[in-house]
């Protein structure tokens, strides 16, 4: 089924989040151990101020940053784009392959409720937005 809500890929899922003083090394540290490749950087009531990724964890280390002194205020993404569990899968494929990344927050009421990334997504809901991307490029 192509229609799947965000609401049904995330029930079960339990993002890593941290505040926005911890240290890119616990960060990354979280993310090696639960096997994720994002972090919700989030204040003290939940909501969302940024996201950091593995691609920003390269990034840090290619400029000779420490990342066990390094806050990830300084190397997240802030306000990234996010996605409520209302909307469906193809919506949010739409969003990540507009935007070029592969994890994207879900927020509800201005507060984290989970996170989705590429690998969440099944062949059907990729191959619909193969089909509508082609569709636009003949347009």
């Amino acid at each position: 089924m192509t229609t799947r809500r965000i609401s049904e890929m995330v029930h079960h899922k339990h993002p890593v989040t941290l505040p926005a003083s911890a240290s890119v090394r616990d960060a990354c540290r979280h993310m090696h151990q639960r096997r994720v490749g994002a972090v919700l950087v989030v204040d003290p009531e939940q909501r969302l101020l940024g996201i950091f990724t593995g691609r920003d964890a390269v990034g840090l280390l290619a400029r000779a940053h420490d990342p066990a002194d390094t806050p990830l205020s300084e190397v997240m993404t802030s306000n990234p784009s996010t996605i409520s569990s209302r909307h469906t899968a193809v919506d949010a494929l739409r969003l990540m392959e507009d935007g070029g990344f592969r994890h994207l927050p879900v927020v509800e009421d201005g507060k984290v409720v989970s996170i989705i990334s590429r690998g969440d997504f099944r062949g059907l809901e990729e191959a619909r937005l193969d089909v509508e991307t082609g569709l636009w490029e003949r347009i």
